[in-house]
């Protein structure tokens, strides 16, 4: 789960690396690994997506909160010689359409389930990467019949937030936050996400920088305040053992979004143990030297871990 927009404040102007990316004048400029497809799940959802691969296993990535679906392209660019690998972009995120949709967790679940039955997709496996893992297991609960196994990443939802903690992050979470997100800030937030950013993952900063003079990035924005809330009114941490599926669960030994430093100070282990116990038929896997984007920072052993699990 992304809290980094509420953890840090820093100036606005200074020297950086950064200041000479290439603004953007669509989220449809900016440059990913692999040829994007595009299909219309529902009348009004556009959903982008790359798709490589083949076997009879497919693996459907999900991305976390302000991310995007080349976040996960060590991994796919390893497994995709064993499965069907297809990642999106969720909507109101990267080149999915961004329309004022409810962004609630129920509605990014319906939005696979559909994405899944327009692709025709059998013996499919979510692999969810924080919130992205929290809406894999709400589509998991929701379709058991559809999901066959699930992969989650660091996933938000194993951390439980009382009422005061969840008004502040309404109260937090704001459009102006997000929007004015300094240069700085986008840099120090990004690597708040890794033991230590390794070189390749810097173009995740260079994207975030480059969308901010996007047509849609005010969409973008609020779909980002949107979902901040449809995580905490939409939790799924009681729903745990409701889930059916053989699940992996991976966490960074260093995360340093999970649990929530403000709010429930403690051990990333202790909130990946209780989550993971709760559901009745997963492998807990803590990753030493890995933050939060885990998948990314210590892809060899994601892609050795995941092979095994659905071999």
């Amino acid at each position: 789960m992304k809290y980094t927009y509420t953890l840090l404040i820093f100036a606005m102007f200074s020297c950086t690396p950064y200041k000479d990316v290439q603004q953007a004048t669509s989220f449809n400029d900016i440059k990913y690994s692999y040829e994007v497809k595009k299909v219309e799940v529902d009348e009004d959802i556009e959903i982008a997506y790359i798709e490589e691969g083949s076997g009879n296993q497919t693996i459907l990535f999900i991305h976390g909160l302000g991310s995007y679906l080349p976040a996960w392209k060590n991994n796919i660019r390893v497994l995709k010689d064993n499965y069907h690998c297809i990642a999106i972009d969720l909507p109101g995120y990267g080149k999915s359409s961004k329309l004022p949709y409810d962004y609630n967790m129920t509605f990014f679940a319906d939005v696979i389930k559909k994405f899944i039955q327009k692709k025709g997709l059998s013996n499919v496996i979510l692999a969810g990467h924080s919130m992205g893992g929290q809406i894999s297991m709400i589509t998991a609960i929701q379709n058991p019949d559809l999901i066959n196994k699930i992969i989650l990443v660091d996933p938000a939802g194993f951390e439980r937030f009382n009422e005061g903690q969840k008004q502040w992050f309404r109260d937090v979470m704001t459009m102006n936050l997000v929007k004015y997100t300094s240069i700085d800030a986008i840099e120090s937030n990004m690597a708040y996400n890794f033991y230590e950013l390794p070189d390749d993952a810097r173009f995740m900063i260079e994207d975030r920088i480059a969308m901010r003079t996007t047509k849609g990035f005010e969409n973008y924005c609020y779909a980002i305040v949107k979902s901040v809330n449809g995580m905490i009114n939409q939790p799924v941490i009681d729903k745990l053992n409701l889930i059916t599926q053989p699940t992996l669960v991976f966490f960074g030994e260093n995360d340093n979004l999970i649990p929530n430093r403000f709010l429930n100070p403690g051990k990333t282990i202790n909130i990946a143990k209780s989550g993971s116990d709760k559901i009745k038929n997963s492998k807990l896997i803590m990753v030493p030297k890995s933050g939060h984007f885990m998948m990314f920072e210590q892809s060899e052993v994601f892609n050795t871990e995941v092979k095994k699990f659905l071999d």
